[in-house]
């Protein structure tokens, strides 16, 4: 199982706190990574909340050709490392293609295998064959059983860092649910971290943006940390409108700092049971 003080450069292991994926979706300027960081761990510090910068150095899922995919690969691996030598926090980023495994690992501490290829058996195994922590994201089309098999996959490379992450069913052809029955199943195999604003998606509109619920974050958040999850993922934006990525389902980061306020309240809370 993983152990979160395995993690490099992660603090406030021994808060009692659920720990935190966050940052934008994807890195669109070196200006922009250093701005949220530096505002997510000014929060995170004052709530001893263990932090986990998250930001994709490209993005391969896209509704349309057009859409951003990235400020180029090598140049946003840099800015992750910048954040990380800055910061002092530890970096997360998804990787789409076995090549981008090597590649990604020599910047970041965590690699994501996003929900759409957890089941990509070459890619699961090039992630844990690199050393280094791997999150694997619950397909929005898989049971939370059948994620015991992701996480097999990366065990069984001689590699116990790994995490899950749900990050909503699909309902339909154009919106996700949380069925909060999966944590507790999930968490007898491996951490689980719960994605707030990728679980409030509404894909598959028809002008070929993904739309979203971001109005109901701190109700999926709620629920989440009500349920015991081990970690939360949280995308966030100074600016979601003019975000390149995601910025229908993201939190203005103005607002981060109530919600985790709220959030470690109620796990302060549910410890005492």
């Amino acid at each position: 199982m993983m152990k979160l003080d395995k993690i490099p450069q992660i603090k406030y292991t021994n808060s009692d706190n659920f720990f935190l994926l966050s940052g934008p979706c994807a890195i669109e300027s070196e200006e922009m990574a250093l701005r949220i960081a530096e505002q997510i761990i000014t929060i995170t510090d004052k709530l001893e909340i263990p932090y986990v910068f998250k930001g994709s150095f490209k993005k391969a899922n896209r509704s349309r050709i057009d859409s951003f995919t990235g400020i180029g690969d090598e140049k946003a691996l840099k800015i992750l490392r910048k954040v990380s030598e800055t910061f002092h926090v530890p970096t997360v980023t998804d990787i789409h293609e076995v090549s981008d495994a090597a590649m990604a690992a020599e910047y970041v501490d965590i690699l994501q295998i996003p929900a759409f290829l957890v089941r990509q058996t070459d890619l699961v195994v090039a992630a844990a064959e690199t050393g280094k922590v791997v999150n694997l994201k619950k397909g929005q089309f898989m049971s939370p059983e059948s994620m015991k098999h992701a996480v097999t996959k990366v065990t069984d490379c001689n590699n116990e860092q790994v995490m899950v992450t749900d990050r909503g069913t699909m309902f339909g052809y154009q919106d996700m649910i949380v069925d909060f029955r999966g944590i507790p199943t999930m968490r007898e195999f491996a951490p689980t971290v719960l994605d707030i604003t990728h679980s409030l998606q509404q894909p598959n509109q028809t002008s070929g943006v993904t739309g979203g619920r971001p109005d109901m974050i701190e109700t999926i958040a709620r629920a989440g940390v009500v349920n015991h999850v081990d970690g939360l993922f949280i995308e966030t934006h100074f600016d979601p409108a003019s975000a390149k990525s995601d910025g229908a389902n993201m939190l203005n980061i103005k607002y981060l700092e109530k919600l985790l306020t709220n959030l470690v309240s109620i796990r302060k809370t549910i410890n005492n049971f």
